[in-house]
């Protein structure tokens, strides 16, 4: 009796919990739609507006925002009553930029130091502010592949950020990135007596792998990422790079991301590693200096984008302590632009990344200017960055464009980046989701 009059307790528990969930998300849709219907509409006028699909400028240009939606956008739009009008003046419009590549949990100086001398909390705090900054300088989406060694605390960062805790970029978040024992991320040049503790997590098995990605998504996790490759050297004009994970067990992680809608990226540099990726299916290859034409072919295939990252290559390069490690550094940038100029004749995809992190956040609209100096048009460069970066983060016909039922993610810059890729160095006005986040200057 005690048990049967337990479990029918428990039904009607359950009963009851069931529906404080419906009267709760009832009152929430409620608040949501009386939240949309009592904003205002904002009306966005410039000179100009960049179609990123097309590359037609539209001009003059206006854009209606209602709530955290685009809801026209064109050479003129409805002005209903009670609509607030900001002439934004002799601007272009845009959709919010996106970082594919970035590391918000570094900054400039020593990565492997950062990592011993700096608390988790106090690497968090560091990251909220890098994340208002890539915001203040246009960037509305970002990737962050990895916390250097800070575990989990992207997801605080993340959640902060869409609670509206805190200014920053929609996130797609992994945590540590996996690392062999021994890998490129790991804490190999300390005393070994002091077990210094790697910047990613160990994982040197398909078990092993698939064991840290379900921690990893436990504890919030977007997306997987991996070091594939490393560390490089160049020898006789070449790339060499030792891969960490075979094909095979790349496939696992990939499928075991898959398992709950999550998707693997990688950091590979060379051949075979790159290749091995390709054959796993990843989502994108970052760093991509070295493709082979069967990696490009698979690439093709797989619509799998390389995601290039010169501007960290440039900093290293510029910033050397030594004249023989800038020889270094320069020799691998070289290298890279000439291999970039093959992956354009091969058709592949790209999306932008700029690995920011070891060099100043803000100012990552860098790599758009080297993508086109190294090969591409303005205009692909801004498709790569937009409609590409788009599909890469899982946010496709949600961002990336100016267009009717998107995010109203918008930036104004000063002249035509089409002529000017620079101009997205000198952001001046910035929203998100409808919510002016720098106002115009």
């Amino acid at each position: 009796m005690i048990t049967t009059r337990y479990r029918l307790h428990g039904r009607v528990a359950a009963l009851l919990a069931t529906a404080i969930v419906c009267f709760v998300a009832s009152a929430q849709t409620a608040v949501v739609s009386m939240a949309q219907t009592d904003a205002h509409p904002i009306v966005l006028h410039a000179n100009r507006m960049l179609d990123i699909a097309t590359g037609r400028i539209i001009a003059p240009a206006e854009v209606l925002v209602l709530g955290d939606r685009i809801l026209a956008a064109g050479t003129s739009v409805a002005h209903s009553a009670g609509a607030q009008l900001l002439d934004l003046g002799d601007k272009t419009l845009l959709p919010g930029l996106i970082d594919a590549h970035v590391h918000l949990f570094l900054h400039p100086g020593a990565e492997d130091l950062q990592t011993v001398q700096e608390s988790v909390p106090e690497r968090t705090l560091r990251a909220a502010l890098a994340a208002k900054a890539d915001l203040m300088a246009g960037f509305t989406a970002e990737r962050d592949m990895g916390t250097e060694g800070a575990g989990s605390a992207d997801t605080a960062v993340r959640d902060a950020i869409n609670r509206g805790l805190i200014q920053g970029p929609r996130l797609r978040i992994c945590g540590n990135a996996i690392d062999i024992l021994g890998g490129h991320e790991d804490a190999n040049h300390f005393n070994p007596a002091q077990h210094i503790v790697s910047n990613a997590t160990y994982a040197d098995s398909v078990d092993g792998i698939i064991a840290v990605i379900r921690q990893q998504h436990k504890d919030g996790s977007d997306f997987v990422k991996i070091y594939q490759t490393g560390p490089d050297s160049m020898r006789e004009g070449e790339l060499h790079t030792p891969y960490q994970y075979s094909a095979e067990q790349l496939k696992a992680a990939v499928a075991e991301a898959a398992r709950w809608g999550g998707a693997v990226a990688v950091h590979a540099t060379g051949e075979p590693g790159t290749l091995y990726a390709a054959q796993a299916g990843v989502a994108s290859i970052d760093h991509a200096t070295q493709l082979s034409d069967e990696t490009m072919r698979l690439m093709k295939e797989k619509h799998i984008p390389a995601v290039p990252t010169f501007a960290v290559f440039e900093y290293f390069a510029q910033h050397a302590v030594t004249i023989e490690q800038a020889q270094r550094e320069q020799a691998l940038l070289d290298y890279k632009a000439r291999e970039f100029k093959k992956q354009i004749a091969a058709g592949i995809a790209f999306a932008i990344g700029s690995d920011v992190g070891p060099f100043p956040h803000g100012t990552q609209a860098r790599e758009l200017e080297l993508m086109v100096k190294y090969g591409l048009t303005p205009l692909a460069a801004l498709q790569a960055d937009l409609i590409n970066g788009a599909r890469l983060l899982g946010w496709q016909g949600q961002i990336g464009e100016l267009k009717a039922g998107y995010y109203a993610d918008i930036i104004a810059v000063s002249g035509n980046p089409l002529e000017d890729m620079s101009a997205l160095e000198h952001v001046s006005f910035v929203m998100k989701a409808g919510v002016i986040e720098r106002p115009l200057e």
